[in-house]
């Protein structure tokens, strides 16, 4: 972040409300230059021009001004500039770049050489189990274009719920993988930024030293947001999904050591900020990572997944507001959305990927008997069949199903007919948020900033 304290949020950072649905704009950058209806530097031999008469030349060169299409005769085709039979192909996207969601609103720009001026907004977020940052540049009103992202699987609330403390090994993988942000921040020039922490460095004893043991090693300044600030952001970040003919949704967020629920009514004018149309949330102290370290999460019966699903459905008996989108549920205009790793995975065990693609699974619908066959799929594999499939991995395979017992609990206290699968969440709610606060979407604004 050159010219910038890392250290030091900006006052805009953390506006509570902002513009903005979440929705992309494909991350497509420094993309050649488009055909432009000009033809290439080639030898005049091979100009589609050449041996023309000149009335011939003057009037397909008339055709060009006023945009018409211009076909080369004897077979010869001209070759727009750029092309890749110019050699000139556009580079490789970035490893670190998510693929791109396929459903969500996204809107193809024309594909003009890159701006420089455009203000850069990141967003970075500290879970329990992921460490997660995306670099953006704001495109059309409510949208955004990512042009750099970096996710980990770090594991920070290992052992917390036993220990009540974040463990040395825990805090060490944070703050390596909190490193990697710190450099990709430093490289570029960024407008705005909000760095946030949740569950596991609300609730440790030593949650306080180790955000200044990041601010020394990693050079960030992380902010520990409260659960209803982590319900809303989720709320923000999801917002494209949630259809037009659609009355209500129950949004949720299964993290690693807490699950953000939020009830939203829709209904009448509907506002950009989706946020705003919250009528009731909670947040249950319980995650896959909690969840698997209580019950076990190597080797799951299906008595002890029942144990687990009874146990969330205790928590979630206690929410007062949990029945003000009943009118909602009988009407049929009503279905959840679920953003986490729990519903991603079940998503991509569906679909049958031999490789996880977030462009087929992001805003991807499953009815309810998709659903209850992905998790009876799942319950019925053992740990190693887990870890063996591409969806699942290593990583996941130990927690997988305490998600699928955190859904199963939500299923049954909502009962919808379809469940929308979203992977996006925080970090996109973040960058609404600030491109929002920062007025990037006004009309003339660019203009504006321009001295």
């Amino acid at each position: 972040m050159k010219g910038i304290n890392v250290e030091d949020r900006e006052t805009g950072a953390g506006a509570p409300e902002a513009g903005g649905s979440g929705s992309f704009l494909a991350p497509e950058i420094g993309a050649a230059i488009p055909a432009t209806g000009k033809t290439a530097d080639v030898p005049s031999a091979q100009k589609p021009d050449s041996g023309l008469h000149p009335k011939q030349k003057a009037k397909r060169r008339r055709k060009r001004k006023r945009g018409r299409k211009v076909f080369a005769r004897d077979g010869v085709q001209a070759v727009p500039v750029g092309s890749p039979a110019q050699g000139s192909l556009p580079p490789a996207a970035s490893p670190d770049l998510p693929p791109q969601p396929a459903t969500a609103a996204i809107l193809r720009e024309p594909r003009l050489p890159q701006r420089q001026d455009l203000p850069v907004f990141a967003a970075l977020d500290l879970g329990t189990n992921n460490c997660r940052l995306l670099v953006a540049v704001p495109g059309r009103p409510g949208q955004f274009r990512v042009i750099d992202a970096f996710s980990r699987i770090v594991r920070l609330g290992e052992g917390l719920s036993a220990s009540g403390r974040l463990s040395e090994p825990a805090m060490d993988r944070a703050i390596e993988a909190l490193k990697v942000c710190s450099d990709k921040l430093n490289n570029r020039t960024v407008e705005k930024f909000r760095l946030i922490a949740t569950e596991a460095c609300r609730s440790a004893e030593n949650g306080a030293e180790f955000l200044d043991r990041v601010r020394v090693e990693a050079g960030l300044t992380l902010e520990i947001i409260d659960r209803q600030t982590e319900a809303r952001l989720a709320v923000s970040g999801c917002g494209s999904l949630v259809e037009r003919d659609t009355d209500g949704v129950v949004l949720f967020d299964i993290g690693g050591g807490s699950s953000e629920i939020a009830l939203i009514d829709v209904r009448g004018h509907r506002s950009p900020r989706l946020a705003s149309h919250i009528v009731a949330w909670t947040s249950l102290p319980v995650g896959v990572v909690s969840l698997a370290e209580r019950f076990g999460g190597r080797d799951v019966t299906p008595e002890i997944f029942g144990a687990m699903v009874d146990s969330v459905k205790q928590m979630l008996a206690s929410f007062d507001g949990r029945d003000r989108l009943d009118h909602l549920v009988r009407d049929g205009k009503f279905h959840l959305l679920g953003t986490s790793g729990t519903v991603t995975t079940l998503a991509g065990v569906h679909l049958g990927l031999e490789r996880y693609d977030r462009r087929r699974v992001d805003g991807l619908w499953m009815d309810r008997e998709s659903v209850d066959r992905m998790v009876e799929k799942l319950l019925g594999w053992d740990f190693e069949a887990r870890v063996g499939n591409a969806c699942i991995g290593a990583d996941r395979a130990d927690l997988v199903l305490a998600g699928c017992a955190i859904l199963e609990a939500i299923r049954d206290t909502w009962p919808a007919d379809r469940v929308r699968v979203a992977d996006r969440g925080l970090r996109e709610g973040i960058l609404s948020e600030l491109m929002g606060d920062a007025g990037v979407w006004r009309r003339n604004w660019r203009n504006r900033q321009r001295p």
